[in-house]
């Protein structure tokens, strides 16, 4: 069977979907939407798709089976309800939503229209760390205790849409964006869910009203500890999450390689190579579809992941641990 695709905006993520759309024979891209029609006709004409500059129309006239939203953060709600009460079935990019109230708003209505959605954490599907969980698992390293979490990167880059650094319509800066990929990271890596989180944030940046820099420390439901340390200002860039485990170390650089301790020393894991990233989602979109099989980034677990977000801010603001 073969189902039909439309994509909802235009932006830079957006070329990942369509890459992964012209590798499955599965899904047919038919359509894509975005306020700027030079950006719409571009990747219509690029991939073949009918553009538009009216999302709603879109789905109107092309009745999707699937809709792809990536949007700013602030109208991921209001696309989704729109696809799912449509009958479409969304893969929604993350964050889910501008906090845990807005994705318990799409949980309510993606039930009530009988459709499937989940959320686009590409770390579920990344070779690196999908190896590094396999490691976890099987147990080799002994018992994991401990994560620490560094992501440096210029995030006040002309180059970032402006949207991003106002807090209403970005959900917050540095720990909203990447931030969420670490608490994604960790909770999936751990199988566990965040329940306690400490942290601060601060306000230097060059433009706008959100954070960016942020540190937190965390525990996980199963006693797992982890830190998180982001800065945006002006950084020499590094991705690195360490692993410590009761009898060992992985060292993980998403995207790029997978390091095992051995006698004192890293030495390099190598990494299974898979299909790419994009493609393993919609393959677990299309098997939650076709047989009822929920993704591991499910619409409870997205929002968990918002919600932690949303607890490091409250924790930055109050001073105090914050308990989900």
């Amino acid at each position: 069977m073969s189902y039909k695709v439309a994509l909802i905006g235009a932006g830079g993520i957006t070329v990942s979907h369509l890459e992964a759309l012209s590798l499955m024979d599965e899904l047919q891209g038919v359509a894509i939407a975005d306020i700027s029609q030079e950006r719409a006709e571009a990747a219509g004409a690029q991939y073949g798709l009918t553009a538009y500059t009216d999302y709603r129309l879109m789905i109107e006239r092309e009745k999707p089976d699937i809709a792809v939203v990536t949007l700013p953060h602030f109208l991921h709600k209001e696309a989704t309800l729109f696809a799912a009460e449509r009958g479409c079935h969304v893969m929604l990019e993350k964050p889910m939503a501008l906090n845990a109230a807005e994705c318990d708003e799409i949980i309510e209505a993606v039930g009530r229209a009988g459709v499937r959605l989940m959320v686009g954490h590409t770390q579920h599907y990344i070779e690196q760390n999908r190896t590094a969980k396999a490691i976890i698992e099987e147990g080799r390293l002994g018992r994991l205790v401990m994560i620490n979490d560094v992501r440096h990167v210029p995030y006040y880059r002309d180059t970032r849409p402006a949207w991003f650094f106002e807090k209403a319509k970005a959900g917050g800066g540095i720990f909203m964006n990447l931030g969420s990929h670490s608490i994604d990271k960790i909770q999936w890596l751990t199988g566990s869910r965040v329940a306690q989180v400490k942290a601060e944030v601060s306000h230097y940046g060059t433009k706008g009203d959100i954070e960016g820099s942020g540190i937190a420390w965390l525990r996980t439901e199963s006693g797992i500890t982890a830190t998180i340390s982001q800065s945006g200002y002006t950084v020499v860039p590094r991705n690195e999450t360490e692993l410590i485990f009761t009898g060992g170390m992985l060292k993980l650089l998403t995207g790029q390689s997978l390091w095992i301790s051995e006698d004192g020393q890293y030495v390099e894991v190598p990494v299974k190579s898979e299909e790419p990233s994009f493609v393993l989602q919609f393959r677990d979109l299309l098997r939650y579809i076709e047989e009822g099989v929920e993704p591991s980034s499910s619409m409870t677990y997205s929002r968990s992941v918002v919600a932690a977000v949303e607890a490091m801010y409250r924790s930055s603001e109050t001073g105090a641990e914050q308990r989900l």
